[in-house]
């Protein structure tokens, strides 16, 4: 099975610069071919990712999602035939319009045992507003149909005006995971991680979750006097719902395995998740203050677990973890972007909401 991973952006938003980080620090010992296509006569790139030993097909004659696109499909099997790769990176121009990329992508490979992967959009963070103002088609597209947004040049904005990009992008993507830590900072299987949906807060919590469930489940027997609280709730685990991010898992192109939501009485019917994405700084006292308030279950409902790691005030990173009675705030390294995630019944997501959200 090939992987297929489509890294778009618009020119000069920064593509050519995450692939060599991907390449460098996540696919170093992965057989990869890149595929670019270059807007115009000439690939400007070609010349560095041919010296990394990296084989490009280049097609320079026009756009990936118009003119090229027969063209297209003889050149990724082709791809395949002489490279068998594990994994093709592909770099659409900077004017496609990711939705053509990706049809032409899945028209290609109909009868190849190929699967596409990802699908990347890469923003500028500091030009969001004037992109979506003034080039709408184009830069939407990329941001709607995209399953991770990563922002490049997020060192350069204030925390105010990197939140309001990210507003702007919620607007035309509501489920995407958006990347908001600075590149430098972060480590290239980081991202790779992120945006084939392994590092998923929420199925991690779920799974610890349900595995505690079913030990319960074994060691005791449920009668008639059972105060375990897991047969009466009806509540649906419903992604759409959560604050800003959780993957819909139907419709993105990469698929993760919650091995913990159907055991006996089904995850969905007994527990809810809530969860925020968020590039704001938080403090320790904060994050300490926040855990605290989980304990109030009038208020917040029944809060079994929670975790998350978030920027801090210092320059650092604050990562969490709580039970009911408990919790740890440490520091941690870098992550891709700030994110909470709580697990319980009964979850009031307004007051959760309001409690987290600065």
């Amino acid at each position: 099975m090939t992987k297929i991973d489509i890294v778009s952006g618009f020119l000069g938003a920064g593509k050519t610069t995450l692939i060599k980080k991907l390449l460098k620090e996540a696919l170093s010992d992965t057989k990869v071919v890149l595929i670019e296509n270059e807007f115009g006569e000439i690939g400007i790139d070609g010349g560095f990712l041919k010296e990394a030993g990296i084989e490009i097909k280049e097609m320079n004659s026009g756009c990936i999602c118009c003119s090229l696109v027969g063209d297209f499909g003889t050149s990724l099997r082709e791809v395949l035939d002489t490279y068998a790769p594990e994994r093709i990176l592909i770099e659409p121009s900077g004017v496609g319009k990711l939705s053509d990329v990706m049809k032409a992508v899945q028209d290609a490979m109909a009868d190849r045992d190929v699967e596409l992967n990802s699908a990347v959009a890469v923003v500028d963070a500091c030009k969001c507003k004037m992109y979506i103002k003034n080039f709408g088609e184009f830069f939407v597209n990329q941001i709607e149909h995209a399953g991770t947004i990563v922002l490049s040049r997020t060192d350069k904005l204030s925390e105010e005006k990197l939140a309001v990009c990210v507003d702007m992008i919620r607007e035309h993507n509501a489920k995407a995971t958006i990347i908001t830590t600075p590149w430098d900072a972060l480590e290239g299987k980081d991202i790779l991680e992120t945006i084939e949906g392994a590092k998923d807060l929420e199925a991690e919590l779920m799974r610890e979750v349900m595995e505690h469930h079913d030990e319960h489940e074994h060691h005791h027997d449920h009668g008639p006097d059972c105060t375990c609280g897991c047969h009466d709730h009806e509540h649906h685990h419903d992604h759409d719902a959560h604050e800003h991010h959780h993957h819909d898992h139907d419709e993105h192109e990469h698929h993760h395995d919650h091995d913990g939501h159907h055991h006996h009485h089904h995850a969905d019917e007994i527990f809810t998740s809530w969860g925020l994405e968020t590039p704001a700084v938080y403090t320790k006292e904060e994050i300490g203050h926040i855990l605290a308030e989980l304990d109030k279950e009038e208020v917040y409902g029944i809060v079994l677990r929670a975790k998350g790691m978030v920027p801090a005030a210092d320059g650092g990173w604050i990562y969490f973890d709580y039970v009911p009675e408990e919790s740890n705030v440490r520091d941690g390294k870098p992550d891709v972007t700030g994110k909470f995630c709580v697990i319980g019944s009964k979850l009031n997501e307004g007051k959760l909401a309001e409690l987290f959200k600065k």
